[in-house]
């Protein structure tokens, strides 16, 4: 089974996670800070790293690059540091979520079973991407809902593309506005807030409960997955 860095000073969190990562039949291997996460990463090769960011001997937040250039685990951010300029830091940085503190258990196990199905499947992005009834052919830029092809314009195709890539995962404003209107185009998020928009209002089946793209307030967009 998929082995487990949970990094975190809190004797007590870690017995939390560590008993809800053993129930979901996850092997755990524990950290107390950066110096023995970063130790512990070398030499258990975990599959994901729970990371705390308020770290005795350093900020969490500089750990991630160095965990990041050093394999390529799955990094679960889980903090009760919520401010959006540091959540934008921390996925700017290379980590592939961020959970808040207090946690929901059953919502970190699916954003972690999430995060380890797409980095499983990065190596080669598949040509069709599947949420209940809507299906998304990246390579012919086609959408589907059931039997009905949907219409999409340019630049809606261009931002449902790179969520779809990263299905599941909070994408930043700055990361789509690069990737879809080009460097140096951050004030342009008021056309980003109009596309997401339309294309809820194009992809939502008739009668849904809950938006297809999440919106993590004022730090990005997400596609959401089944778990």
């Amino acid at each position: 089974m998929p082995k487990i860095l949970v990094v975190d000073d809190d004797a007590a969190i870690r017995r939390l996670l560590r008993n809800t990562l053993v129930r979901a039949d996850y092997t755990v291997v524990e950290a107390e800070d950066g110096k023995s996460a970063l130790r512990q990463a070398a030499v258990e090769h975990p599959s994901a790293i729970l990371l705390d960011l308020g770290l005795p001997d350093r900020d969490g937040l500089g750990v991630i690059p160095l965990l990041r250039a050093n394999g390529d685990a799955v990094i679960l951010v889980v903090s009760a540091r919520d401010a959006v300029d540091e959540r934008v830091t921390a996925l700017d940085l290379g980590a592939d979520d961020f959970v808040t503190k207090p946690f929901d258990t059953d919502e970190l196990l699916a954003r972690l079973r999430v995060a380890l199905r797409h980095r499983e499947s990065s190596g080669t992005t598949p040509m069709v991407i599947r949420r209940g009834d809507l299906s998304i052919d990246l390579d012919r830029r086609i959408i589907r809902r059931g039997d009905e092809e949907i219409h999409l314009t340019r630049k809606e195709h261009d931002v449902l593309g790179i969520l779809a890539r990263h299905v599941g995962r909070v994408v930043t404003h700055e990361r789509i506005l690069a990737a879809c209107w080009g460097a140096g185009e951050e004030s342009r998020v008021e056309y980003l807030r109009i596309v997401i928009r339309n294309l809820r209002q194009k992809l939502e089946s008739p009668g849904s409960v809950g938006s297809v793209i999440a919106n993590e307030l004022g730090v990005g967009y997400r596609l959401r997955a089944e778990a």
